[in-house]
């Protein structure tokens, strides 16, 4: 049997970055992107967010590509939340994603980080974050990615 490890920490926003996800109701969402991830046969490590975008620290099964894996999320949870009443405003994900690949020594620093979202973000908007992991991480950044 093969063994293998595909970590990758996701982030995609809502359209325009509009504020469309309702805290209260965030947990929600959450549920139903890990049983997504869950019916592709992948990990869930960790699953957070704020009312414009979301992360997912999750461990790939070795037969879905990455894109496909995070177009599959994207394509349902919209889907779902079209329909659900709770999330009367939102309207669809942004185009694109930023995921980067993480080491198993990142893994309890990666789950903190995003465990933190609300704090981090009573500092920096989205924007700032996105950049902070691009430059981290060696990715180019542009104003309008997500968008």
């Amino acid at each position: 049997m093969s063994k293998t490890l595909c970590l990758y920490h996701i982030v995609f926003a809502t359209k325009y970055r509009e504020r469309t996800i309702v805290v209260e109701h965030k947990r929600k969402l959450f549920e139903y992107i890990y049983g997504i991830l869950k019916n592709h046969k992948c990990y869930v490590h960790r699953i957070n967010g704020m009312a414009d975008h979301v992360h997912i620290l999750v461990d790939i099964h070795p037969n879905i590509a990455l894109s496909d894996l995070v177009k599959s999320v994207k394509q349902s949870s919209s889907v779902w939340l079209g329909k659900s009443p709770l999330f009367p405003s939102f309207d669809r994900w942004a185009d694109g994603y930023y995921a980067v690949s993480i080491g198993v020594d990142g893994i309890e620093a990666c789950k903190q980080y995003i465990i933190g979202q609300e704090q981090h973000h009573a500092y920096h908007g989205l924007d700032e974050e996105i950049k902070q992991i691009s430059r981290y991480n060696g990715l180019s950044y542009h104003s309008d990615d997500m968008r």
